[in-house]
């Protein structure tokens, strides 16, 4: 049987449409975030804990830009950044003195999400994105934070820098959680606001996108390599 004209121009523009759609390059299927400068934000608890460190134990005193530039690595990273010439038992004297600053602080300090996380993580959650988290942060306190959030229950894996060897950059956070949830490193993005976290995806060779709002600017992820950078979380669907 012959189609009329129109019907099999139709037909001929809804096959070719389908070849379209064939070619085009597959949305993620799984999302792995940074906690610290990326949803939440913790910038303030982080730095007034690592002053209190400091005036305890009588150390020289870093500023609030060189705290800051810390963030996202192991707490161990970031007093062998600040203090390069300590030794082990000075360093872990330091992380001893932060934990327990940091719960004394817990029962007055907030965390509040960035503008726009919690409606766009409900959202991706929604559409069926598989979600994660990948931090230096300990499972615990991600757990707590997210818990605390209302958005715990959206993750498939929250990954502390206590269930690794080996932490940011290295890709072994991203890996595992790759592995744990059987998802292809081309099926995956990692979303973070630190280079270290950049350069974590792309070790993992996953695609990555920064967010300039944290703890880094959109000069230091880019050439980090990040595939993209956001100025807003609320941006981040348009990108994926």
């Amino acid at each position: 049987m012959l189609l009329p004209e129109s019907a099999l121009q139709r037909s001929l523009c809804c096959n070719m449409a389908d070849i379209f759609v064939s070619l085009q390059p597959m949305a993620a299927k799984l999302i792995i975030f940074d906690y610290d400068g990326t949803l939440g934000d913790t910038q303030g608890y982080i730095v007034s804990t690592m002053h209190s460190t400091m005036q305890e134990l009588g150390l020289e005193y870093r500023d609030d830009q060189a705290c800051a530039a810390c963030i996202g690595l192991p707490l161990k990273g970031c007093f062998r950044q600040l203090y390069p010439d300590f030794d082990d038992a000075r360093l872990e004297e330091c992380m001893a003195t932060y934990r327990r600053f940091f719960q004394e602080n817990r029962s007055r300090m907030q965390v509040e999400l960035f503008p726009g996380v919690k409606e766009t993580i409900l959202k991706l959650w929604r559409q069926g994105y598989i979600l994660s988290v990948a931090s230096s942060r300990s499972s615990r306190s991600l757990k707590e934070f997210l818990s605390e959030a209302g958005i715990l229950d959206c993750f498939s894996l929250v990954i502390g820098a206590d269930n690794v060897t080996h932490a940011k950059p290295d890709p072994e956070p991203v890996l595992m959680t790759l592995d744990a949830l059987a998802v292809k490193a081309d099926d995956a993005w990692v979303v973070g606001d630190m280079p270290v976290d950049i350069l974590m995806g792309l070790r993992a060779g996953c695609r990555t996108c920064g967010v300039s709002y944290g703890n880094s600017n959109r000069e230091d992820l880019l050439a980090a390599g990040a595939s993209a950078v956001v100025d807003r979380f609320a941006d981040l669907p348009r990108i994926l």
